[in-house]
């Protein structure tokens, strides 16, 4: 059964407003606007480009043909002072929209030991260490290559045969997104971890992943960087296990900034959101600052990389 009629049209940006104007006055819960976005660099957040697609829906009842009248007359007089192209009309059928985005995440194993699961499921292996996300609040969700290979090189730096006697193992995660890495570090036995991030939507989205897992006090989420970290603004100035998952650029600026500094003597630090093209410039900067590589992961064209002082 179609219970929504999608009304689209696309339109230059000046006239965007004014035909979303005109369908919001028949479209109960609002009209939605789709851009194309131009990214000068790695870093650059995006300029919107082109032209607009506006979208309404309305209830497919018994008052929908009147309702397709209104606007088609509203449209028309809009076109009377600036030509408009013809209304797309696109039967949607109903669903529960929040369980059908929630049925696009599912568990992902990685590595041997670890298991990421949506915040709503329970984990269907009780043989993995489950960290259970949120995969709407912030970047970090497992899904992605430069996640899982950061997680894939945690396991391995965490295997108890790797750790000293009588060291606990400390986690300093630059940039921590949705908390994932420091998360499954504690899950993993690190003891204690920090995670600073600039977003206060990533701490926040940290601190309530964080709970979601049963973890406290030994996880300390924070708003900052390198910079705040090294002026010992919060409790841990240096770590054993350093972890930075953005990007290249970012990478190689955050070293400048003193991300080595964050590393106890014998530490690793793992950079990850690195592309296959962007990896000797990252190299070349660690080496810059008297870091040797010691581990390289690979997944499609992203790279992870581990480094010792």
């Amino acid at each position: 059964m179609t219970n929504w009629l999608e009304v689209s049209l696309t339109v230059s940006g000046e006239l965007a407003e004014a035909v979303a104007d005109a369908l919001a006055r028949y479209a109960p819960n609002g009209v939605v606007t789709e851009q194309a976005v131009d990214f000068v660099n790695d870093e650059d957040e995006g300029t919107p480009v082109g032209d607009i697609t506006v979208r309404a829906y309305l209830p497919a009842d018994e008052t929908l043909e009147e309702t397709r009248q209104k606007i088609e007359q509203a449209l028309f007089y809009l076109g009377m002072i600036q030509p408009l192209p013809l209304p797309v009309y696109t039967p949607v059928a109903d669903q529960n929209w929040m369980e059908a985005w929630k049925a696009r995440y599912q568990p992902i194993p990685v590595g041997r030991r670890i298991i990421i699961i949506p915040a709503w499921l329970e984990s269907p292996d009780a043989n993995r260490i489950a960290v259970k996300i949120d995969p709407g609040m912030a970047f970090g969700t497992g899904t992605h290559p430069t996640t899982q290979l950061c997680l894939e090189l945690i396991e391995q730096l965490l295997e108890p045969e790797r750790q000293t006697p009588g060291r606990d193992c400390t986690v300093i995660d630059v940039g921590c997104g949705s908390g994932i890495l420091s998360i499954a570090a504690l899950k993993l036995g690190a003891k204690m971890a920090l995670g600073v991030d600039i977003d206060p939507a990533s701490v926040q989205a940290s601190l309530e992943n964080a709970r979601t897992n049963g973890i406290g006090s030994e996880l300390v989420i924070a708003q900052g960087s390198v910079t705040e970290v090294l002026a010992g603004e919060f409790p841990l100035r240096q770590a054993s296990l350093v972890l930075a998952n953005i990007l290249a650029p970012v990478l190689i600026r955050l070293l400048d900034d003193g991300l080595a500094d964050l590393l106890l003597p014998g530490g690793t630090l793992v950079m990850s959101g690195i592309l296959r093209d962007q990896a000797e410039a990252v190299i070349q900067a660690a080496q810059s600052k008297g870091l040797k590589q010691t581990a390289w992961r690979q997944m499609d064209d992203w790279v992870a990389i581990a480094f010792q002082p």
